[in-house]
């Protein structure tokens, strides 16, 4: 599957199948978010919360992609990420885009 961030692929005739999306919520782990208190306090980067974020994009992205091959998509164009803070310790992670057949 072809992911990109433009609306195009170059030498492509793309056939618009339609809009794709994946979503997962994630919820911080008691110790990670200790740690991290601890360490707004001197700086830094907070490297749990990066992974966890990490690893939500991974999901989110695979799950579009299912969603797409779902489709029977080559590509997908216009791939974008969005979060949001859904309740007190908890952020969705979303991926979304178009997904295309070659034509």
């Amino acid at each position: 599957m072809i992911l990109v961030n433009t609306d195009y692929i170059t030498g492509k005739n793309l056939e618009m199948l339609g809009l794709v999306k994946g979503a997962t919520i994630q919820s911080k782990h008691i110790g990670k978010d200790i740690g991290a208190g601890f360490k707004t306090l001197v700086g830094g980067e907070l490297k749990g919360y990066t992974e966890m974020m990490n690893e939500a994009r991974s999901i989110a992205t695979q799950r579009m992609i299912d969603e797409a091959q779902g489709l029977g998509a080559d590509a997908i164009v216009n791939v974008r990420f969005a979060s949001s803070a859904i309740m007190q310790g908890a952020a969705e992670v979303i991926a979304y885009g178009t997904a295309v057949r070659f034509a």
